[in-house]
């Protein structure tokens, strides 16, 4: 119905916010114009990024919020009650596709930001 379409967009909306809000925060040299959401709909990635934004993260950002992805929080919940230290760390793989990463974001954006 109409609702839940705008209720998912709502959603997708808010996490693409997040997002631009956080990436801009870890990047203190970018103007707010260099990172922005995608218009619900559009085509390509949900993450804008200008040629300087681009030097600074060269990624294509898809979005995604929804309840599909309630086995990967368990696996990560499972992996934050290991013992001892050190962050939570995903690495998800399917028949014929690569293997894929899935970490916190705040600790990427510290992570990523020293390297």
């Amino acid at each position: 119905t109409m609702t839940t379409t705008k209720a998912r967009k709502a959603k997708g909306r808010a996490l693409q916010n997040l997002v631009v809000s956080k990436l801009l925060k870890h990047s203190p040299s970018l103007e707010p114009d260099d990172i922005k959401g995608a218009i619900m709909g559009e085509q390509g990635m949900d993450v804008k990024l200008s040629p300087a934004a681009f030097k600074e993260y060269p990624l294509k950002i898809e979005c995604k919020n929804q309840e599909k992805f309630k086995g990967i929080y368990d696996i990560y919940s499972q992996a934050e009650g290991h013992k001892g230290k050190g962050e939570p760390l995903i690495i998800l793989k399917m028949n014929r596709q690569k293997p894929l990463v899935i970490m916190d974001f705040d600790f990427f954006l510290n992570f990523y930001k020293r390297i």
